[in-house]
C-alpha cells in the first residue's frame, strides 16, 4: 500500500519537506534573536531617555567613542556656540519633509568643543537653495540633549560622497568634521532638547526615537515561522493519507468489477457441463 512513497514524485516531495523544516527552524531562531536584540536596545534607549541628565564629560571625552550603552543618554553642556564653523547635514527627514540638521560646535573649554545638532530646518524651494537657518545665540549657553555616537555609512545606512556645497555634510562623522576645526571634538554629538537661554525662532528639535514595542513583531514572526513547520508536516501527512485513501478506493472498485465477471464465468461453465442421470 505504501510503496508509492518510493516513487520519484514522492521522493522529491520528501526532500522538499526535509529541507523546509530546518529552514523554518533557522528563520524562527533568527527572528527570536532579533527580538532579543531589539528588546534589549529598546530597554537601553528608554532607560537613557528617562535618566537624569549628567555632564557630558562624565560619559565621553575627546578622541573617545560613545559607549553603546550610553546612546540617547541625557547630557548637559555649557559653553559658547561657534557659528563660523556651523554645518548643514543634508537629506534629513522630519515630519515627512526633507530638510537639514543644523550642526554647530559648542566650545566648552580651551581647545575643546562638542558638536550640537541644534535641530531641523526645512529644505529650500530648490535643491540648490539654502534653507533659512535661525542663528545660534551669542554668549554662554546651557544645553541639554541626547548623546549620539559618531555616524558612519554602516551605522546610518547613508552613503557618503564628496563634492558637496561648502558647509554641508551627509554624515555627522566626528573624525571627518574635526579635521577642519581649530579645536578637538568630543567623540560624539548631542541632539538638543533644551537650551537656556531659549531663542526664537529656532530650528525644530529632533524628536526622541520611537522605541515602540521593541522586538514584538520579530517575536510574532518567529512564532509564525515555527507554525509553518507544523503546516508543512501536517500537509505532507495529509497528502500521504489522501493518496492511501484514493488507492484503497481504486482497489475496492477493481475488486467489485472483478467479482461479477467471475460469477458470470462460473455460471457459464455450469450451463455447459453435461447432466448425469442416475
Amino acid at each position: 500500500m505504501y510503496r508509492f512513497l518510493l516513487t520519484p514524485r514522492w521522493l522529491a516531495l520528501h526532500v522538499v519537506v526535509l529541507l523546509v523544516i530546518p529552514a523554518f527552524v533557522f528563520l524562527g531562531q533568527w527572528q527570536f534573536g532579533r527580538y532579543e536584540e531589539r528588546s534589549a536596545n529598546s530597554d537601553v534607549v528608554t532607560r537613557n531617555l528617562n535618566a537624569k541628565p549628567v555632564p557630558i564629560g562624565e560619559l565621553v571625552a575627546p578622541g573617545q567613542d560613545v559607549d553603546h550603552r550610553d546612546r540617547y543618554r541625557s547630557v548637559t553642556i555649557q559653553g559658547s556656540y561657534d557659528p563660523a564653523h556651523s554645518l548643514l547635514v543634508r537629506r534629513r527627514t522630519q515630519n515627512s519633509q526633507l530638510g537639514f540638521y543644523v550642526l554647530t560646535p559648542m566650545v566648552t573649554g580651551e581647545g575643546q568643543a562638542v558638536l550640537v545638532n541644534r535641530g531641523w530646518v526645512k529644505a529650500g524651494a530648490t535643491a540648490d537653495a539654502l534653507p533659512e537657518v535661525p542663528p545660534a545665540p551669542p554668549g554662554r549657553v546651557s544645553v541639554t540633549g541626547m548623546l549620539r555616537p559618531s555616524e558612519t555609512e554602516a551605522s546610518s545606512g547613508i552613503r557618503n560622497r564628496g563634492q558637496l556645497p561648502p558647509g554641508q555634510v551627509l554624515l555627522i562623522n566626528i573624525d571627518a568634521i574635526g579635521k577642519g576645526l581649530p579645536y578637538e571634538l568630543v567623540g560624539g554629538y548631542v541632539s538638543l532638547t533644551e537650551q537656556r537661554p531659549a531663542t526664537s525662532p529656532a530650528p525644530e528639535p529632533v524628536p526622541p526615537p520611537d522605541v515602540g514595542a521593541g522586538g514584538g513583531l520579530n517575536f510574532a514572526y518567529g512564532i509564525q515561522w515555527w507554525l509553518f513547520i507544523g503546516v508543512a508536516v501536517g500537509g505532507w501527512l495529509l497528502m500521504i493519507r489522501r493518496e492511501v485513501k484514493d488507492r484503497s478506493a481504486e482497489q475496492r472498485a477493481e475488486t467489485d468489477e472483478a467479482e461479477p465477471a467471475d460469477q458470470g464465468q462460473e455460471q457459464r461453465h455450469q450451463a455447459a457441463a453435461p447432466s448425469v442421470e442416475t
